[in-house]
């Protein structure tokens, strides 16, 4: 059973070069430990998901306008993620809201192809099914 994923879990993406933290808004009314706890609809960006800093994607139209001004030198441009969906797997059995968990090991991806990841999940002793 993987920990479940709260506000201030950190985040990563496979084309951003920092990483971020997870906002979760209290709308859901479910803390743990402490935080409020997020479900697999936390996608939204600048309200769930910040950028990581800068993006190395040449799919990214603001990389490739870059990298071409840069005669063909990847350059890299601020992260502004755009997520396709919510994230994946989710809890099986722990809803929030009739919404399944957000725990560790889920994942979602960003339109430009990047793979964001939870590295640490915000909490260490709750677990859902």
């Amino acid at each position: 059973m993987p920990p479940n994923v709260t506000a201030t879990a950190t985040l990563t993406c496979s084309f951003g070069m920092a990483p971020s933290t997870l906002s979760v808004l209290p709308t859901h009314l479910v803390n743990v430990e402490g935080k409020p706890a997020a479900t697999i609809q936390d996608t939204l960006t600048g309200a769930n998901i910040p950028p990581f800093g800068m993006c190395t994607t040449p799919s990214n139209p603001a990389v490739a306008a870059a990298t071409s001004a840069a005669m063909g030198v990847l350059t890299p441009a601020p992260c502004v993620p755009l997520v396709t969906g919510p994230w994946a797997p989710g809890a099986a059995l722990t809803q929030i809201g009739s919404v399944p968990a957000l725990t560790a090991g889920s994942t979602c991806m960003c339109t430009w192809g990047g793979v964001i990841t939870i590295t640490n999940p915000g909490s260490v002793k709750t677990t859902s099914n």
